[in-house]
């Protein structure tokens, strides 16, 4: 383990997700870290609404990997519509029914996430409100002929061509791609550790160890 120039150690990162998109958001905010994909069983439990599979999920795929010194982060994004759970379409036709579904109106977007630390879990959950324009049949069909809407919750992808069909977003635009940096950067700190800009370290913004 490194040391910061202030003197804090630097902590390792681990996100356990195979996710490119989250892979991206960590990037983007300067966090340096491994790649190494969870393998969890993500059926819904007997009971479970949305926000709570969501975050038992999340928290499991950070269970999941075993990292000394590490600190590893766990994610999972649902998309909602009608108290029902749109998952990634199992081919182009579920992938059409579910985009005619979000068609001119507005679903919610659940993002889990949860980091584990030093034998402690936290975590906590966005739900953000997308709003789609109204999809003509032709809309729908080219979609899916870009192939982006097959390996997505919802059959889309905000960071992608999915942000022409997205009108608006009521909340967190990172939580609709995957990751809630804001929320993520918030359980770090509770965990002892801090984002500043940079890779993640030990001790608070305060100075202390």
């Amino acid at each position: 383990m490194s040391l910061h120039n202030d003197g804090h150690r630097l902590v390792p990162v681990v996100l356990a997700s195979q996710s490119p998109r989250r892979r991206e958001l960590l990037t983007l905010v300067g966090i340096p870290h491994d790649v190494r994909p969870a393998n969890i069983d993500e059926r819904y439990l007997a009971g479970e609404v949305p926000r709570e599979h969501a975050e038992r999920l999340a928290r499991g795929k950070a269970a999941a990997i075993l990292a000394p010194g590490a600190v590893t982060i766990g994610s999972d994004t649902i998309v909602v519509v009608d108290g029902d759970v749109l998952g990634k379409p199992r081919d182009d036709a579920d992938a059409a029914a579910m985009l005619r579904r979000l068609s001119g109106r507005s679903h919610v977007v659940i993002t889990a996430v949860a980091a584990s630390w030093n034998g402690r879990m936290l975590s906590e959950v966005e739900e953000v409100g997308v709003t789609f324009r109204t999809l003509s049949d032709e809309d729908i069909a080219a979609y899916i002929a870009t192939r982006e809407p097959m390996d997505k919750a919802g059959a889309y992808g905000i960071q992608g061509f999915g942000a022409t069909i997205v009108e608006r977003v009521d909340g967190d635009y990172f939580a609709v791609m995957g990751l809630p940096l804001n929320r993520l950067a918030r359980v770090l700190e509770s965990l002892g550790l801090t984002y500043q800009f940079g890779p993640v370290r030990i001790g608070q913004r305060d100075g202390t160890a």
